[in-house]
């Protein structure tokens, strides 16, 4: 079962999608809102695998929502405006659909998202590790690339970026989310939504940046602090 969120400011459009969910067996409704400040404080304590999202709606629209979640769920976004498609998909959006939205399309939209969490969840058969290694999985290739060696990661949509010390980049398709899981948070902080670093190679902070050579890793509002509290605890 996929479990699925609904949020819409329009009470019947709301309970259209609800319905449609419930109708359906391979997904579970676990929440609906009418707004996306209720979906937030909501996400902030479970998990989601999909969310049906309407683009319009006041205070915080359906996109920017989307845009401030760090790890987002997938998203199917719902509109009235056919003009959004587009501003849709820069999110990574699995879908759009437009109201009023009939149940055939609905389970289009909902088969796609099946496809794209069904590649999640075989991602942790991409990464295996030991103590000092992370074994991952590329290019049809298993590398293993020892935690030392890596200076930093990046998050690249759907595939994550290894940056090492004496070897090219090595990509491979899985999310920061699951690349974090694997790596001792000791050792590793994750500074942006984009961005993990290797706590060791750090030697250069500059103007809220991380200077790897001429590569500049912002630190985010949103981990300002906890990289704070690692840089102060080295202050004599």
């Amino acid at each position: 079962m996929i479990n699925c969120i609904a949020i819409d400011d329009e009470p019947l459009a709301l309970k259209q999608i609800a319905a449609y969910i419930t109708k359906t067996p391979t997904l579970k409704l676990v929440g609906q809102f009418e707004n996306a400040v209720e979906a937030l404080n909501f996400l902030s304590n479970f998990t989601v695998e999909l969310m049906f999202v309407d683009i319009n709606m006041p205070d915080l629209s359906g996109m920017d929502f989307v845009k401030s979640l760090v790890d987002p769920p997938k998203v199917i976004f719902t509109t009235a405006y056919s003009e959004y498609a587009v501003e849709g998909f820069k999110v990574n959006a699995i879908d759009y659909l437009l109201k009023p939205i009939g149940y055939t399309d609905f389970l289009k939209a909902v088969e796609k998202a099946k496809d794209w969490i069904k590649k999640d969840a075989i991602l942790p058969e991409e990464v295996n590790s030991d103590k000092d290694s992370l074994f991952i999985k590329a290019e049809y290739k298993l590398l293993r690339i020892k935690l030392e060696d890596i200076i930093f990661i990046e998050g690249m949509r759907e595939y994550i970026q290894i940056h090492t010390k004496n070897d090219p980049p090595v990509m491979t398709l899985m999310s920061m989310k699951k690349i974090e899981e694997f790596l001792p948070d000791d050792k590793f902080l994750r500074v942006h939504r984009s961005y993990i670093v290797n706590l060791s190679q750090i030697t250069t902070v500059e103007r809220n940046r991380i200077v790897f050579g001429k590569k500049y890793i912002p630190v985010s509002d949103q981990y300002k602090e906890k990289f704070r509290q690692y840089i102060d605890s080295f202050f004599l």
